[in-house]
């Protein structure tokens, strides 16, 4: 016999941590199997996936239905650490440098430098004491500009030191998302040859300017993984993100290491989820998205974490272990957070699942709109080694009032239009914003003191822990 089911709750804190009616929401939810097998006891696992990681593997007597509901109420009641709990978050921005325009994003190649996409069309590089005065690449001539449109993101490929290829993800003349690769000079590693380039995707979306996604980052796997957004308006007319024949409203899975020399430049994973005839589309990897302007994989667990602009209500950020075979479905346009949507279901294909169904997947965070709050920038976990006290935090924003959280608890700075976060090779991240701030994010504690290390035998296994310009709300 095999039981499972869900569960939730969620924790809602003022800026200060403290309980609050509104304001900002850690969600928790929990799913738990028990299994009953001929002639053995009962066991029981709960998953957190707020946390991705197993609570609790019990053996069990046999107890009764009754015995069972006790102990999954106590299962269900156990804390999880939430920003109240935790010693005041302390950080600062060091300012590097201003890019001159609007930050879209900021990517690395694994090396010292890191690449500042500026939204009119430009690739600039910082090499770690200054903006080099000649563009990386300028694709201004191909790129239309601006409000939420424009060049928004830059992925370098993971053997681009061998290669040489990194892609864009940018708005055309016309309009249309179009993803595209390019290489580095074979003469000079600063500047892109850009004649170089040949064009993957190219999706539809000239009807509305607003809700292009824009996030491009390879995954742990390999593969490169596309944000798109469901096409603009307001609460989804068309029902894009939740349809199966469109690649708006959803998260991407490309192979770029098929098809290198030919026509379309890519492959689809033979894992992806939907991968055969007929509908869904072989390049979904996930859908049920608005606009999902950023998103970032964790470097230690290669756990995923997506910031999805919400309407008018709420804000969230959404999350996919490492172990998921894909295939879900965040809720837009029926649900928008963990409320059901304005939208309802209108436009939408026969037979969707209603709000709050056990199908679509709640955020791990989500934030409201009653303090100025409006469009989430989602960010990356701190993994580097510089400041000890910032690691394993998830640092996410709001583009209206600046906000930056770690993991849910609010820090003191403000980034004014904070349109994105980025990662160097080390781990130690950085945000951008429309006004061309560049900086540096900064923890309170040194690195600690080396101390010699001392080898144990044995293994151990751990869990898997598990802008308008851009982002503007219509």
């Amino acid at each position: 016999m095999l039981v499972t089911g869900r569960g939730g709750g969620q924790e809602k804190q003022d800026a200060r941590g403290e309980n609050a009616p509104v304001g900002h929401i850690r969600i928790r939810t929990l799913e738990f199997q028990i299994r009953a097998d001929e002639g053995a006891p009962f066991s029981m696992s709960i998953l957190d996936t707020s946390r991705a990681a197993i609570l609790r593997a019990t053996p069990l007597v046999p107890l009764g239905l009754a015995g069972l509901a006790a102990l999954l109420g106590l299962a269900f009641r156990q804390e999880i650490e939430s920003p109240a709990s935790r010693a005041a978050l302390d950080i600062t921005l060091q300012t590097l440098a201003n890019a001159g325009g609007s930050i879209t994003s900021i990517a690395n190649a694994g090396d010292s430098r890191l690449f500042l996409t500026v939204q009119t069309g430009r690739i600039l590089i910082w090499d770690g004491a200054q903006i080099l005065p000649t563009p990386f690449l300028d694709l201004s001539s191909l790129v239309s500009c601006c409000t939420e449109r424009g060049l928004l993101s830059a992925a370098f490929h993971p053997q681009y030191a061998t290669n040489g290829f990194f892609f864009v993800y940018y708005t055309n003349t016309a309009g249309n998302i179009t993803i595209a690769r390019y290489s580095v000079s074979a003469s000079n590693p600063n500047l892109a040859s850009s004649s170089s380039g040949v064009i993957l995707l190219t999706i539809p979306h000239p009807t509305n300017s607003n809700h292009n996604g824009g996030e491009l980052q390879f995954g742990p796997d390999g593969y490169l993984y596309i944000g798109t957004g469901d096409g603009g308006s307001a609460n989804d007319p068309p029902c894009n993100a939740q349809r199966d024949d469109v690649l708006l409203g959803k998260l991407l899975r490309i192979d770029v290491d098929q098809n290198v020399s030919s026509s379309p430049f890519y492959g689809i994973p033979p894992s992806n989820p939907f991968i055969g005839a007929g509908l869904p589309l072989d390049e979904i990897w996930a859908k049920g998205l608005r606009n999902p302007w950023r998103f970032s994989f964790d470097r230690m667990t290669g756990d995923l974490y997506i910031g999805d602009v919400g309407q008018n209500v709420r804000e969230e950020i959404d999350f996919q272990p490492r172990a998921s075979a894909g295939g879900e479905n965040y809720g837009w346009k029926i649900m928008e957070g963990t409320r059901c949507g304005d939208g309802d279901s209108s436009g939408c294909p026969a037979g969707l699942p209603a709000c709050n169904s056990p199908v679509f997947k709640y955020p791990i965070f989500e934030y409201d709109h009653s303090t100025g709050d409006c469009s989430v920038t989602g960010g990356y976990i701190y993994r580097g080694s510089a400041f000890p006290d910032l690691a394993g935090i998830y640092f996410y924003g709001d583009y209206c009032t600046g906000k930056i959280w770690g993991s849910g608890q609010l820090t003191t700075p403000r980034a004014a239009g904070l349109s994105t976060f980025g990662q160097d090779p080390s781990g130690e991240l950085y945000l951008g914003t429309v006004n061309g701030l560049f900086a540096r994010i900064v923890g309170s504690s040194p690195p600690p003191t080396p101390t010699p290390s001392r080898q144990i035998s044995g293994r151990a296994v751990l869990p898997r822990r598990t802008a308008e310009p851009l982002i503007r709300n219509p």
